[in-house]
């Protein structure tokens, strides 16, 4: 016969297990596969590339940019539709955001490019969000609310989508400064080189020039016989 209490501290094990369990599935739905594209890659001097996207008519989408590293962290963004017609074009810009909805069905284009740059490469991370994301309860077929559970785990998911855009966002903030940072002290460290050989060589010629105003200056007569 169970111990009085082995009830409780079952169900106390059943509902901590649950909430592990429904916490591993808020976060695969989180993760899993959606409507979204997010790249960082290597942008090369004197270089352009682009990227593809086939989107239905009426469509909302995000386009959200920023250059990591690189020069003066900027780079030249611009968006067409099916037709070639320039959504959104703007130069030399570190980052932005630029929302439209699609006119047409058909390939949308984006470009990044650095061609202005003769020596320098960029990385350069983007996040083009197509479509909004599906409920996590649909509402079809549905003859009641959702229940307290249910409203939970939309509150869950949501709060877990806002946490994943902060560490994005910070990651990216991270990253950057840490270039400049890295850049800083290469320039430094050029820097006080720098500074040491030019300290050396005045040292040298302060050297000489004191020893020249401390040696003896030896004439030599000659004398001509007539």
């Amino acid at each position: 016969m169970p111990r009085p209490g082995s009830a409780q501290r079952w169900v106390a094990a059943a509902g901590r297990w649950g909430c592990w369990l429904l916490a591993l599935l808020l976060v695969l739905l989180v993760t899993g596969p959606g409507c979204a594209s997010e790249i960082t890659f290597e942008l090369p001097d004197n270089a352009k590339q682009c990227f593809y996207e086939d989107i239905a008519q009426g469509t909302k989408c995000t386009l959200e940019f920023q250059v990591i590293t690189g020069g003066h962290y900027d780079v030249d963004c611009r968006l067409e539709d099916p037709d070639g017609k320039v959504l959104y074009k703007e130069m030399k810009k570190q980052y932005d955001s630029f929302t439209f909805t699609a006119s047409k069905n058909g390939t949308y284009k984006f470009c990044f490019s650095n061609e202005f740059s003769t020596f320098t490469h960029k990385t350069v991370y983007f996040d083009f969000q197509v479509g909004e994301d599906p409920p996590l309860f649909p509402s079809e077929n549905r003859v009641s609310a959702l229940t307290q559970m249910e409203s939970a785990c939309v509150s869950i998911h949501e709060a877990l989508k806002s946490v994943i855009d902060y560490q994005t966002h910070f990651r990216l903030r991270e990253a950057q400064g840490r270039s400049r940072a890295e850049d800083l002290n290469t320039r430094v460290a050029y820097w006080s080189v720098g500074e040491a050989l030019i300290l050396l060589v005045v040292s040298i010629g302060q050297v000489f020039l004191l020893k020249s105003f401390f040696s003896d200056k030896r004439t030599t007569t000659t004398r001509v016989g007539s």
